[in-house]
């Protein structure tokens, strides 16, 4: 039995700027854009990995939501307290000096890691941290 990711989701509070940050920025292609009972979905991926897709979605996904839980997971998500996702790169340092240059909002500048990879840190739009990764030669 086989188990793969398929997809994984990253809150998103306004799609429009996180399109301008995942697919401007970090070269992602627009796989699918949805809406749904005044939601939207936006699906982005990596062209090397068509099988897996990244689900920029609301912080509540859910029309049901209280008034109180959409206010709660908002002030999480503006604190930046929402776990985003660890992409793997070739070359932490290049990617580093793409995004900043770009505007990327810097958490953490590359540093190599005692757990075997070099490593950086940014925030994305809705205040998500992304990290990216590269394993060091051993």
């Amino acid at each position: 039995m086989d188990i793969t990711l398929s997809q994984c989701f990253i809150a998103a509070d306004d799609h429009d700027k996180a399109l301008g940050f995942y697919r401007d920025v970090l070269g992602l292609e627009v796989r699918k854009d949805v809406g749904f009972e005044g939601m939207r979905w936006v699906t982005v991926g990596s062209p090397a990995q068509p099988g897996v897709d990244i689900v920029l979605e609301p912080p509540v996904a859910n029309p049901n939501a209280s008034a109180a839980d959409k206010e709660a997971m908002a002030e999480l998500l503006a604190k930046g307290m929402l776990r985003g996702v660890i992409f793997a790169t070739d070359d932490c340092d290049a990617t580093f000096e793409r995004i900043r240059a770009a505007g990327g909002e810097v958490l953490q500048e590359p540093i190599d890691q005692f757990y075997g990879v070099r490593d950086c840190a940014f925030r994305d739009p809705a205040g998500n941290m992304l990290r990216f990764s590269q394993p060091r030669a051993q």
